[in-house]
This record gives structure tokens, C-alpha cells and sequence, in this order.
């Protein structure tokens, strides 16, 4: 975590030189910036009147008492991580007098004092003010960037201690060595899981946050196939494919562990990270944005580059043309549709070189008719790719639906036939092969980073699990009255179709990007913390609707279903697609479908304790979306006023209502179901008042944006709240939750959420 100093120079740019990773640091400066900014920005003459005297010195004293309670948790963490003391005493020290440099300058209780005493103020140093700001900003980074190292450090050391433990397990000889050890290794996991999902949910880096879940899905899973493949070893010492399957789970633990590392450590950042392989998608994407940015400029890019360009793209449809699932009229349609490409691209390079020799400054009238029938075509060979892998994928899925080769598997390792478990596992191979082309051909055409990511982790999923299958059939059939062996098995296979089930869910999101429906949504599932959802997790066991259940409650959950789409598409007319109040809905409504998802079977959400604790995790969201409501109804006229408060009032009844729901503990079969009703009943209530009420939120905060520079997104607040002038209203705390005490207080107690790291 490199720092360098604020330099030198005036104005409003406060970039510290230190790289922010997390949303939870960015989100705790921004008011803080925006607040600091909006006060050195201010009108040189700005009419000294004592009321804003006042206020100004009231901020200053805030400001200082705010950067004191700072200061001294940073202190104390400093003195716990000797590391890191020297470091973050600096930065604490140098907070502590910016924020003294700061009550000095604003301490301007009089016109008089202001005037007459010859003291350097906010008014006549604001060279000094300037600097003062600066070096508090660096500073609370810093500290703030150095608090985020020490969360690391706890990663770090909980992933020394399950790979210590790990090692343990691996050598151990005895049951009851075993039973003892993999306790350990339980807490272990669950204390790295609870820090890796916070982590994950706190990156700002959509791809790290995709590979973090992908290889904390890998641990998920895993945990219970080492259970299961050491107890087999234990109790067949002698039997090799035993050894080769324990030995597998071992591998793939450490390489997931592993990666976590690299991600929360940044440590491949220096152009060592394994780069995505680009993907067709991605590539027409750049040719593209290439070949339209030519309208601007003829010589923003070379003919030879755009023409290499289209040849490496022809050269990835290969994946698809030379399959040998591929059928014929699908691969004559895809080289057709490359040779068009091919032939338009050569024209409009034509009538670019002419353009060029006649020294054009734009695009000639020909070259604009080139440029759109060579992105129309290679429009039309991403729309054919799309469509060939999707329905591959969706015919591959169906064919599978029925695992009968699992279950002939386990049927013959059961009989001790060895010869039959050779037979599927053929066939067993065999199907992991054209899941593993699906899989790229996914990749190809996901449409997103993250969805890319995603599809690679499917692909090392099915390429790992299929042989670890095989070798526990394997076990089964020299042991075939080992129920250990068997119950193996079984968690070799549920991984297996569960994998499955995780690839319907990718390809519909992949679907759904390409139709432009749920950008990127993703299924959102929040870890339970310890202590907060305490009761929930005790009084109420776990369970799996059956097939009635679900017949039953499917009507409800479709509807729920169609309220997300609603929500997504309210918030696609959004402006500020970086607001506080887009962000909240969209989690909503991310967790809101996984709810649904549930109700098929499907998803993340296993059982009713998992759908219990996201409704009450749902229900936290609405209640803060109900304080921003509640912050916007202060900046409208009257009459909107009554009309956000009545709405909000609705959304705050329902999400009680959800979190009551949520935590009753209920015993039963029947009263649970009651349970999980009444749970996505609420649950429609709440996105119900969300969908009335975005495009009026939308209308009324396009209206006030110039005034409400408070609700501005992070993006928005760089460009325009850098040159917001302070009047005299928003020094008297007046307005749009201006520069008042109080705001400056509630935002720089944000920073306190130290105490909890």
C-alpha cells in the first residue's frame, strides 16, 4: 500500500496518491471530500454576516473534535499492530494537526475578530486552508488505507491457520485423530468464510468480486468432499483410487485458498495476473468501438490494426466451427457470416485509404455507409454465435436433467462391477468433455467480465469433479458394502449436479444480458454474521421445500420474480447509475431473485434458514433506502414532501414486517411453509412501494440536482461538487443538508467505523 504526499498546488484536487480498493474506505471519504471541498470552494466575497460567522466556527470546532475521536482509534489499532505503528502514527499525527489548522482558520466568531486582529482566517489564508484540507484528507486515507491492511492480515492469518490444520488432516491415521482435527478445521472455515464473504461483498473490482466467489464456492464445496474422501482413506488405507481422490480435494483446497490470497493481497497486480483470455464478445466489442471512433478521426487507428483485428476474431469462431457438435448449416452459416464481415471490412478500409489520399478531416458519406454495414455484420455473427451456444448449452442441460449415468454409476459400484464402472465411466467422461467446450463457448459469448469468470470456474468444475467421480465409483466397486464409500459417492455426484444447476442459472444470466434485461444482476446471498442473526440460526431448523411446496408457492414466487424486472428496469432510466439509492435497489432486488430462485429449487438459497436470514439481511436494505427516502423528502416542495413521507412509511411498515417475520421461530413442517409465504409476501410488499416509487424519486431529484449536491453520486461528485460555491444559507445549515454541524458531525462519525476492524 504505497502512499504519496499531497503535492502542492491549489483548488479542489484531493487525490492522495493511495489506492482505495474497498467501497467501505471510498464511501467514508467521499462526505468527507465533498464537505471539505464545498468549504475551501467558497465565494471570496461572501457576506460576513454573524450568523454565518458562526456557523463557519461551529464547523471547524466539529471538525477537529471529529478528526480528535479519529485520531485516538487509529492510535490504538497502531498500538496493537506493531507493524504498522511508525506508519499510521504519522498519518495520525499529521490528521490531528490538520484538523487543529482547520478550527484555527475557522475560528471567526465575530465581524470584528474577523477583521481586526490580523489572525490568518478561512478568509484571507485560503492558501492555508487549502493546504490544511489537504493534509487532512491524506491523512484519514491513509489511515483508513492502513486500518484496510489490517483486515488483510486477518485473511491472511485465518487462511495460515485452516492450511496449517489442512496439513494436519492430511496425516492423520486414526478416526478419532480425524474427528478431533476436522472440528477444528469446521471453525476454521466458517471464521475464513465470514472474512472472505465480507471482503468479497466490500470489493470495488466487479472481476476480483466474481473470482472471489468463485473460489469460495470451491472451499464450500469442498469442505464437506474432504469429510467424505478422508474417512474413505481412513477406512480403506490400502485402496489407490481412495488415495487419488483424497489427494484431488487436498489440491483443489490449497489452490482456492491460494487464490483468495492473490485477491485480497493484490499480489499479481504488477502485470503478473493470469489475464483473461479475450473472449469473441469482447473482441467485436473493441472492433467495434474501433472502427465507429474512425467517424472522429481517420487516424486514430491504423488499416493494418483493424484488419488484424477482424482476423484474430474469424480465428476464435473456430472454437464453434470446428466442434464436432457444431452441425453443418450452423457452421456454414457462421463462416458465411465471417466471409461477409471479411468482405465489408475490406471495403471500408477502401474508402478510408481514399478518404486519407483526398486528406479528409471526417468521414466521407461512403465511408459512414461502410462503417455501418461492417458493424451490422459483425453484429449479426455475435447474434448467431450467441445463438449456437445457448442452444447447445440448453439441449446439453436437458440431456443431463435425468443424471442417469451418475445413477448407473453408483448402481454399479454398488454391485462391485468394476467393468460397468469403466463402461460410464466412458460415458461419464464423455459428457464432461462437451461440458467443457459448452463452457467455453459460454465464455465466448457471456457479455461480461464477471459472467466470463464465471463460466471458467464452471469449466474447472467439471474438468476437476469428473474424474474425482470416477475414482470414488472406483473405491465403491472394490469395496461395494463400504458405506463410506458410498455416502463418497454421493458428494462426488450431488457436486456434479449441482454444478449443473449453477450453469441453467449462468445461462440464463447470459441470456438476459444479451436481451439487455438485469445488466448484472447477480444472486446475492450475505454470509450470517455471528451474534447479529444468532437466533434466527438456532431456533430454526434448516429445511428444503418438497415438490408440492414448490408447485404450491410458484405463482407466488413468479410474481415476485416479475417485481425484480420492474425494479431493474426503473432503475436502467436512472441518470446516476452510481447513486446511493440505485445501489440499494438493485441489491434489493439481486436478493429479492434469489428469494424467488429458491422457490424453484434453484440458486444459492439451500434451505428455509437460508431463505430467512436474506429476508431479514432484505429487510436492513429497506430500512436504510427509508433514510435516504427520508433525506429527499427534506429537499421537495410540500406537496412531494407528503408523498415520499406516506411511501416511505408503507416501505418501513412492510420491511418490520419482513424482519418480524423473519426472526419468529417456528416449529413444524407446516409452519415453516406459513413461514416462507409470509416471508415473499412481504417481500412483494416492499418491492411493490420500490417500484412506485424510483421514477418519482428519478423526476424529483433530476429536478433539484443543481441544489442537491448531497445526493450526487461518487462519480458526479468529483466533476460538480468540486466547483460548488458555499452561500450563506448552506453556512447556516439551511438547504439541502448542507454544510451544517450536525451533517459534518454524522459524517465524520462514519469514520469511527474503525472500531469495529
Amino acid at each position: 500500500m504505497a502512499s504519496s504526499p499531497c503535492g502542492g498546488g491549489g483548488g479542489g484536487n484531493f487525490d492522495c496518491g493511495l489506492e482505495i480498493q474497498t467501497r467501505s474506505v471510498e464511501q467514508t471519504l467521499i462526505p468527507l471530500v465533498s464537505q471539505i471541498t464545498t468549504l475551501i470552494n467558497h465565494k471570496d466575497k461572501l457576506k460576513k454576516t454573524e450568523k454565518t460567522l458562526r456557523a463557519i466556527q461551529r464547523v471547524g470546532q466539529a471538525v477537529s473534535v471529529a478528526v480528535g475521536r479519529f485520531v485516538a482509534v487509529g492510535e490504538a489499532i497502531a498500538a496493537e499492530n506493531e507493524d504498522l505503528k511508525d506508519e499510521m502514527g504519522l498519518a495520525c499525527f499529521e490528521a490531528r494537526r490538520a484538523g487543529s489548522a482547520i478550527a484555527q482558520l475557522t475560528d471567526v466568531s465575530s465581524v470584528e475578530q474577523c477583521e481586526g486582529d490580523g489572525r490568518n482566517t478561512v478568509f484571507s489564508d485560503r492558501t492555508g486552508m487549502v493546504k490544511a484540507a489537504r493534509m487532512l484528507l491524506s491523512s484519514v486515507t491513509k489511515v483508513l488505507v492502513l486500518a484496510d491492511c489490517i483486515v488483510i492480515k486477518q485473511i491472511i492469518s485465518s487462511r495460515n491457520k485452516v492450511l496449517v490444520t489442512l496439513e494436519q488432516l492430511e496425516r492423520v491415521s486414526t478416526f478419532q485423530e480425524f474427528v478431533q482435527i476436522f472440528s477444528q478445521f469446521g471453525n476454521e472455515m466458517v471464521e475464513f468464510a465470514h472474512l472472505t464473504g465480507d471482503r468479497q461483498n466490500d470489493l470495488k473490482d466487479e472481476k476480483k468480486r466474481a473470482r472471489m466467489a468463485a473460489a469460495r464456492a470451491v472451499l464450500e464445496k469442498c469442505t464437506m468432499m474432504l469429510l467424505t474422501a478422508s474417512k474413505t482413506c481412513l477406512r480403506h488405507p490400502d485402496c489407490e483410487s481412495a488415495r487419488i481422490n483424497k489427494e484431488a480435494v487436498f489440491q483443489r483446497m490449497r489452490l482456492a485458498l491460494e487464490q483468495v490470497i492473490e485477491i485480497v493481497t493484490d499480489a499479481r497486480s504488477s502485470g503478473e495476473a493470469k489475464a483473461l483470455p479475450v473472449s469473441i464478445y469482447a473482441g467485436i466489442k473493441d472492433f467495434k468501438v474501433k472502427v465507429e471512433a474512425l467517424r472522429d478521426s481517420l487516424y486514430c487507428v491504423s488499416c493494418e490494426a483493424v484488419a488484424a483485428q477482424l482476423e484474430a476474431l474469424v480465428e476464435k469462431t473456430e472454437d464453434f466451427t470446428d466442434s464436432a457438435y457444431t452441425n453443418h448449416e450452423q457452421r456454414e452459416t457462421i463462416i458465411q457470416l465471417c466471409q461477409i464481415t471479411g468482405h465489408e471490412t475490406k471495403q471500408l478500409i477502401n474508402t478510408w485509404r481514399q478518404a486519407q489520399s483526398l486528406k479528409a478531416k471526417e468521414a466521407t458519406e461512403e465511408m459512414e455507409l461502410s462503417i455501418l454495414k461492417t458493424c451490422q455484420c459483425v453484429s449479426d455473427l455475435r447474434r448467431e454465435l450467441h445463438k449456437v451456444a445457448v442452444v447447445r448449452a440448453t439441449e446439453l442441460l436437458k440431456l443431463h436433467s435425468d443424471h442417469l449415468v451418475l445413477q448407473a454409476l453408483k448402481a454399479s459400484g454398488g454391485d462391485g462391477n468394476l467393468e460397468a464402472v469403466a463402461d460410464y465411466a466412458s460415458t461419464l467422461t464423455e459428457h464432461k468433455e462437451q461440458l467443457l467446450e459448452t463452457c467455453r463457448l459460454l465464455c465466448h459469448i457471456s457479455g461480461t467480465e464477471p459472467l466470463e469468470i464465471t463460466c471458467i470456474h464452471a469449466e474447472e468444475t467439471f474438468r476437476v469433479v469428473g474424474p474425482q467421480i470416477i475414482s470414488a465409483a472406483q473405491t465403491l466397486a472394490l469395496h461395494p458394502t463400504s458405506k463410506i464409500a458410498k455416502e463418497n459417492l454421493d458428494v462426488f455426484c450431488e457436486a456434479w449436479e449441482s454444478q449443473l444447476c449453477d450453469m441453467a442459472i449462468l445461462l440464463k444470466e447470459i441470456n438476459d444480458v444479451f436481451e439487455g434485461r438485469r445488466g448484472d444482476k447477480k444472486t446475492y446471498l450475505s454470509l450470517p454474521r455471528p451474534g447479529r442473526h444468532s437466533a434466527n440460526l438456532k431456533t430454526v431448523k434448516a429445511a428444503k421445500l418438497d415438490a408440492e411446496e414448490q408447485t404450491t408457492i410458484a405463482k407466488l414466487g413468479l410474481e415476485l420474480c416479475l417485481l425484480t424486472s420492474d425494479v431493474d428496469s426503473e432503475v436502467e432510466r436512472w441518470d446516476e447509475q452510481d447513486h446511493e439509492m440505485v445501489r440499494l435497489c438493485q441489491i434489493m432486488s439481486s436478493m429479492a431473485y434469489s428469494m424467488y430462485l429458491f422457490t424453484r429449487g434453484e440458486g444459492l438459497l439451500k434451505t428455509t434458514l437460508d431463505l430467512f436470514h436474506q429476508a431479514e439481511v432484505l429487510s436492513d436494505q429497506g430500512i436504510h433506502l427509508c433514510s435516504i427516502l427520508h433525506t429527499l423528502s427534506t429537499q421537495v416542495l410540500d406537496e412531494d414532501r407528503m408523498l415520499i413521507k406516506s411511501e416511505t412509511e408503507k416501505l418501513a411498515a412492510s420491511c418490520h414486517q419482513l424482519q418480524v417475520c423473519a426472526k419468529t421461530p417456528v416449529q413444524g413442517k407446516s409452519a415453516i411453509f406459513q413461514k416462507v409465504d409470509s416471508s415473499i409476501q412481504n417481500t412483494k410488499g416492499i418491492l411493490t412501494v420500490v417500484v412506485y416509487l424510483l421514477p418519482i424519486c428519478n423526476k424529483l431529484i433530476r429536478k433539484c440536482k443543481s441544489e442537491c449536491s448531497c445526493l450526487s453520486s461518487p462519480q458526479h461528485w468529483r466533476e460538480k461538487q468540486l466547483s460548488t460555491p458555499v452561500n450563506e444559507e448552506t453556512l447556516n445549515g439551511k438547504g439541502s443538508n448542507g454544510f451544517g454541524v450536525k451533517s459534518l458531525e454524522q459524517h465524520m462519525a462514519n469514520l469511527t467505523f474503525l472500531e469495529s476492524k
